[in-house]
C-alpha cells in the first residue's frame, strides 16, 4: 500500500490522501477537498484515481468530489446514511465493509459516529495498520461535535473501537491540529513529558512533511486517551468542582471535550 498525504494549505488545515496499489497504480482519494492538488499528485506518481472515500459529509471533506469525478469517473463511497448529504454517492458503507484498491490494497470501514453521525474511518489490512481517521481523531486530539455530532457518541467510538486498535497503527487525520492539541494536553496535564517532547519536535513543522504518529504514542500524548490519569482528573476538578472522587471515563471525556470547545 502506498500513501500520499496532501497538505491543502487552506485555513482549515485539511489533509487529503491518496492510497494506491503499487501493482496497478489504482488509487483511492480520501476527502479530496483540493481536487487539483490530488489530481496533480496522482499524475506525478503515475496513479489513476478510481474511487473517492468521504469520511463524512462536511463541505471541507466533500467539496472536491465533483471535479475529480468529472476528470476521472471515480466512484464516490461514504457512510450508507450519508446518501442525502453527499451528492453523487455510489456506494454506501457499513461497519466491516471492505474497500479494495487495485489488486493488493484492502481497507476496512469502521462506523465511527460522534463528530457527525455518518462518519467512516478506514483501517488498512497491512502488516502495520494505518487509520485514516477523518475528523474522529486527530494527532493528539479529537474532533468537535458542533455540526451534527454528539460527544457521548464520540466517547463510545473511542471506548469501543479506537482503544482496541493495535499500538503500531499509524494515524492519518483529516486536519493538521497537532501543535494546538499538544498545547491542550499540556494545559490539562502539565507534567506530561511525552507531550512536551513531541511538541518540541513538531513545533513549526512543515505540514507538507507532517509527523505521523502511532497509536501507542497517542495513548501517551492525547488527553482523550488519558481519562484515568490522576493528573488529568485533578486538573479537571479545578474547572468542575462537582466531579466525584473517582469520575468514570465517559464523564472525564465529556468534560474535556467541553473545555476543548472553548480553549
Amino acid at each position: 500500500m502506498l500513501v500520499k498525504q496532501i497538505w491543502t494549505g487552506n485555513d482549515y488545515r485539511n489533509f487529503n490522501y491518496l492510497v494506491a496499489c503499487p501493482e496497478t497504480g489504482e488509487a483511492l482519494a480520501i476527502d479530496p477537498l483540493d481536487s487539483q492538488k490530488c489530481l496533480d499528485a496522482a499524475k506525478e506518481a503515475g496513479w489513476q484515481i478510481t474511487q473517492i472515500l468521504n469520511t463524512h459529509e462536511h463541505h471541507d471533506h466533500i467539496g472536491g468530489n465533483q471535479a475529480i469525478v468529472d476528470k476521472t469517473g471515480a466512484k464516490v463511497l461514504a457512510h450508507h446514511k450519508a446518501k442525502d448529504s453527499i451528492p453523487g454517492m455510489t456506494r454506501g458503507l457499513s461497519a466491516g465493509d471492505i474497500i479494495k484498491v487495485g489488486k493488493t490494497v484492502e481497507l476496512e470501514a469502521l462506523d465511527t459516529p460522534g463528530h457527525t453521525m455518518c462518519h467512516i474511518c478506514l483501517r488498512s489490512h497491512t502488516d502495520q495498520p494505518a487509520l485514516f481517521s477523518g475528523d474522529t481523531m486527530f494527532n493528539a486530539g479529537v474532533g468537535n461535535c458542533h455540526n451534527g455530532g454528539d460527544p457521548a457518541t464520540l466517547y463510545q467510538t473511542f471506548a469501543q473501537q479506537l482503544h482496541g486498535l493495535s499500538d503500531n497503527t499509524l494515524v492519518y487525520p483529516g486536519h493538521d491540529y497537532i501543535e494546538n492539541n499538544l498545547r491542550f494536553t499540556l494545559d490539562r496535564e502539565p507534567g506530561n513529558a511525552a507531550a512536551q517532547a513531541l511538541l518540541d519536535k513538531v513545533q513549526g513543522q512543515n505540514p507538507q512533511q507532517a509527523y505521523v504518529s502511532q497509536l501507542a504514542e497517542e495513548r501517551e500524548v492525547n488527553t482523550f486517551f488519558r481519562l484515568g490519569s490522576a493528573g488529568v482528573v485533578a486538573r479537571l476538578r479545578e474547572a468542575y468542582a462537582e466531579l466525584p472522587p473517582n469520575p468514570d471515563a465517559m464523564t472525564v471525556f465529556l468534560k474535556l471535550r467541553e473545555l476543548r470547545n472553548r480553549w
